[in-house]
């Protein structure tokens, strides 16, 4: 039998191919110092900036810094098990988080291993935490609208899908709760949301989940979860992680929303994780990159080209001031990054105004773009009014005797005030918005008492529904306010109040000097 040459080096050829394809080349290197969150790695000359570290028994870390001799990893688990002289390998693969349908619906941390005992998450794809942000070809203007239900911000402050909200305010003022009325409000969309909790309590987690299922808003939304427990490295990759789970989302051509509460608490976990990392500090401590830590994450929010499949992602940031310091470090950074601000006042929260938003200071950079026709018709004067009012209000605090003018701008305040208020967890529709910011800036309930505001807007409503079908069907087909429905719509709600006032006789109304119908004010 002879042997053919070509055929014997065939075969080991083939066979050399698939050795190689078995073959698992890593770098391996030992542990010098492991405390704190923080391993310091003697070797691993081949590994990559933010590549996973694999430190056995399941805990990986996050290679950071890259010194000549040796490597910072910040580990994502515990460190009992870990201890000098142990050996460390490098993966291969940049650290990722797990994206898909399957974590909608869920309560997972930032490396989707869920929390919420509903079973292992399956049919997930892994993500990188951090990718490039879509370059401007890719993009297009932002241009539609993204309702949150809160009449303040979708009158004053509109938010377009793809833009980047920032909510800021001292704590206990109702950030968290503007958020999350915005996630409720999405359930007849079909915009998907994602919530990251950075460094918060258990049990204030455990009340927002119920909160969200209670509302039904649970089955499009997935909570993204480190807690103040936690290590500092998972509350410093929980918002990219979430930014990766909405990012899937928008390529596919889908819409996502994505709320980071709070960045304040991520800055700090970074602060924590750099300054074990002895990366020098600057101001208040924070390292020199802690700009380009938030920029870079909010910089991937966008509203995408109809060529890259016309997807969104809306971010909305949250960041707390300390009392009211919006010159702090960490809130100029992300007000720059940002496409505006919805600020929240302490003395107007508790002065009883719900949501305590501040028109004058909040502002959107994306302005009526993000707005119908019909909410730019009823809400292009709601700003000054609001100016106007708190302009003369100091005037009224020394009780000197004011012209009708004033006295009428005063009433005209006052009652707008009055409409801006809402109850939490009660998002309303754009047509409702409409129909009572239409009463309202056209000075229709300039002659019912301040007190009453409330006690009517859900009436009027109900009575408009009820009266005009047909004017409601076509408000929410066309988004536009004709003159002819802006009549209809005026003449129904003077006979709403003709109405109301035979079933409140007794009501003390305004004097004509201090209001009137008020047809002209429109």
């Amino acid at each position: 039998m002879s042997v053919r040459p070509d055929e014997v080096r065939a075969v080991l050829q083939d066979r050399l191919a698939q050795y190689e394809e078995e073959l698992e080349l890593t770098s391996t290197g030992l542990v010098l110092q492991v405390g704190d969150g923080i391993a310091r790695v003697y070797g691993l000359s081949e590994a990559m900036s933010q590549e996973l570290i694999d430190f056995g028994e399941g805990v990986f870390g996050i290679a950071l810094n890259l010194e000549e001799d040796t490597v910072g990893c910040v580990l994502l688990g515990p460190d009992d098990h870990i201890g000098e002289g142990d050996e460390v390998h490098t993966t291969g693969r940049i650290a990722q988080t797990q994206v898909g349908d399957a974590l909608f619906g869920r309560v997972v941390n930032p490396l989707a291993e869920p929390l919420d005992e509903k079973g292992p998450i399956e049919g997930a794809e892994a993500r990188p935490l951090e990718v490039i942000a879509p370059g401007v070809v890719k993009r297009r203007p932002v241009h539609e609208p993204l309702r949150t239900g809160v009449k303040a911000i979708d009158a004053a402050i509109p938010i377009g899908r793809g833009q980047r909200e920032l909510i800021i305010g001292d704590r206990q003022t109702g950030k968290t709760q503007i958020a999350i009325d915005t996630i409720v409000n999405q359930r007849e969309t079909d915009v998907r949301c994602i919530y990251v909790a950075i460094g918060q309590k258990l049990s204030t987690l455990r009340r927002l989940v119920a909160t969200l299922e209670d509302a039904g808003a649970m089955d499009y939304t997935c909570v993204v979860a480190a807690n103040a427990s936690d290590p500092a490295a998972l509350q410093y990759i929980a918002p990219y992680a979430g930014c990766a789970i909405g990012e899937w989302v928008r390529d596919r051509g889908g819409h996502a929303l994505v709320v980071y509460d709070d960045l304040s608490k991520h800055a700090q976990a970074y602060r924590q994780m750099s300054l074990l990392l002895r990366r020098p500090p600057g101001r208040e401590a924070y390292p020199g990159d802690i700009f380009n830590l938030h920029s870079r994450l909010l910089e991937r929010a966008a509203k995408m080209s109809d060529e890259e499949g016309g997807g969104s992602l809306t971010a909305l940031p949250i960041v707390e001031t300390q009392e009211g310091d919006f010159a702090a470090y960490i809130p100029t950074n992300v007000v720059s990054i940002t496409d505006g601000q919805i600020y929240l006042e302490p003395r107007l929260f508790h002065e009883g105004q719900r949501p305590a938003i501040n028109i004058g200071t909040s502002v959107s950079r994306v302005g009526s773009d993000a707005q119908s026709t019909m909410m730019k018709q009823v809400g292009s004067r709601l700003k000054l009014d609001l100016a106007n009012y708190r302009e003369y209000e100091a005037f009224a605090q020394f009780g000197a005797d004011l012209d009708e003018q004033t006295r009428r701008i005063l009433a005209q305040g006052q009652r707008m005030i009055e409409v801006l208020k809402q109850e939490p967890l009660a998002p309303m529709s754009e047509v409702d918005q409409v129909i009572i910011l239409f009463a309202g800036t056209r000075g229709h309930l300039l002659d019912v008492p301040v007190a009453d505001v409330t006690e009517v807007e859900p009436l009027l409503i109900k009575y408009v529904h009820a009266s005009a079908p047909e004017l409601v069907d076509r408000l929410k087909a066309t988004h536009d306010l004709t003159e002819q429905d802006a009549e209809r719509l005026g003449n129904l709600i003077e006979a709403f109040k003709r109405e109301w006032r035979l079933q409140h006789p007794d009501e003390e109304r305004e004097t004509p000097s201090q209001g009137g119908t008020g047809q002209e004010a429109g």
